[in-house]
C-alpha cells in the first residue's frame, strides 16, 4: 500500500466509527490504504464496538485494530501505528474528525507533485464548512506574553511571532499544522525518527515539525483538501480552557518539555517571565474595565512553572492524579 491511516483511539468508539465510516466510503469508491486502529486502553467497550464495526464494513481487510495493553499517550499510540505501516505515506488522523470526499487523495497527490515537502495538511472546519485554525508559526518565549496578556496593542506589535496564521484559501507552507490530519511521507519519519512519546498529549505536532524542518523538510497546506475537525473527543483542555478552567498537568508538562527541548532551560525561563508579564497586563486591563475577560485559566500562574526544575522529567500518567 502507498498510503497508510492511523487513528488512536481512547474511549470515543462512537466518534471513531464516525470517522471510520467516511474512509470506507471513500475505499468502496476505489480508494486503496491500509488503517490502523490504535485503541490505548480505552478500558470501556471501545475494542468490541471498532471490532464490530470493521466485521461489518465494506471493505474490512483494508482496517485493523490494534488493542494496546496501556495508555502511553497520544505519541505513542500513533507510534504504535506508524511502527504497524511500511507505506510511503502515513496519515495521521483524530478520531473525532470526518474525511470529505477525496480529501485523502488530494493529499497524497500534493506530496506526489511536491517531493521536497515532508508533510501536507488540509483545511480544518467545523460541521457546517467554517474554517478552523491549523497553520501556525513555532511557539517561541515571547508568545507567552501575547497569549496572556491578549491586549489589541500588544498583539498588533508582536503579530509576527503570534502563533495562529489567517485561515487563506490559497496553498501556503506554514512552521507547523495540526495533527488532527497530517499526511507525512516516510522518508521524514526514516530521517528525525517518530513522534517524542515524553509528550503525552500537546505540543508533540509543533515539536515533530520544529525536528522536520530543522532536518530541511518543510509542510504544504492544500485547503482544498476538507477534513471536520469536531475537536476535544479525547482531552478536556479545549473545552477547559475555554471555559477559563483549570488544565491537565500533562498540558504544561508538554509545555515545558517543548521549551526546554528546544530553547533550554533560559529559554523556558523567558517563556514564563513573558507569562507573568502579560499576565500583569491582563490584570491591569480587569481593574480598568469590567467588561474585560482575561484569557487565563485558574491557577496557571503557578502551573505553568511544573516540572521548572527538572524539564526533562517523565510525565505523570493522568491515572495517577
Amino acid at each position: 500500500m502507498k498510503l497508510s491511516v492511523v487513528i488512536v483511539n481512547y474511549q470515543t468508539p462512537q466518534l471513531t466509527v464516525e470517522c471510520l465510516n467516511t474512509l470506507d466510503e471513500e475505499s468502496s469508491k476505489g480508494a486503496r490504504f491500509n488503517s490502523f486502529i490504535v485503541d490505548n486502553n480505552s478500558g470501556d467497550d471501545s475494542v468490541k464496538v471498532l471490532n464490530s464495526w470493521i466485521n461489518t464494513s465494506r471493505c474490512p481487510s483494508q482496517f485493523q485494530l490494534v488493542a494496546h495493553p496501556s495508555n502511553n499517550g497520544f505519541s505513542s499510540g500513533n507510534n504504535i501505528g506508524i511502527n504497524a505501516s511500511t507505506s510511503e505515506y502515513v496519515l495521521l488522523l483524530n478520531s473525532d474528525t470526518i474525511v470529505r470526499p477525496g480529501a485523502v487523495e488530494l493529499l497524497v497527490k500534493t506530496l506526489d507533485e511536491n517531493p521536497q515537502m515532508g508533510m501536507a495538511s488540509p483545511r480544518l472546519e467545523w460541521p457546517d464548512g467554517t474554517p478552523q485554525e491549523s497553520c501556525f508559526r513555532f511557539h517561541r518565549p515571547i508568545n507567552e506574553l501575547i497569549r496572556s496578556a491578549a491586549t489589541g496593542p500588544i498583539t498588533k506589535i508582536l503579530k509576527q511571532y503570534e502563533v495562529p496564521l489567517r485561515v487563506s484559501d490559497k496553498s501556503s507552507y506554514p512552521e507547523w499544522t495540526s495533527f488532527a490530519c497530517v499526511l507525512i511521507r516516510r522518508k521524514v519519519l526514516e530521517e528525525i525518527g517518530l513522534l517524542d512519546e515524553e509528550f503525552f498529549m500537546y505540543f508533540e505536532d509543533v515539536d515533530f515539525c520544529k525536528r522536520a524542518r530543522e532536518a530541511g523538510w518543510n509542510i504544504i497546506h492544500n485547503p482544498d483538501a476538507h477534513v471536520v475537525h469536531l475537536r476535544g473527543g479525547s482531552s478536556p483542555v479545549k473545552s477547559q480552557a475555554a471555559k477559563k478552567k483549570r488544565l491537565p498537568r500533562y498540558f504544561y508538562e508538554s509545555r515545558t518539555r517543548y521549551y526546554y527541548k528546544h530553547f533550554g532551560l533560559f529559554g523556558l525561563f523567558r517563556a514564563n517571565v513573558y507569562w507573568h508579564l502579560g499576565w500583569l497586563v491582563a490584570m491591569g486591563r480587569k481593574i480598568l474595565s469590567s467588561d474585560y475577560q482575561p484569557n487565563i485559566c485558574e491557577k496557571q500562574w503557578r502551573d505553568i512553572w511544573t516540572n521548572f526544575r527538572h524539564p526533562a522529567a517523565p510525565y505523570i500518567h493522568p491515572d495517577t492524579y
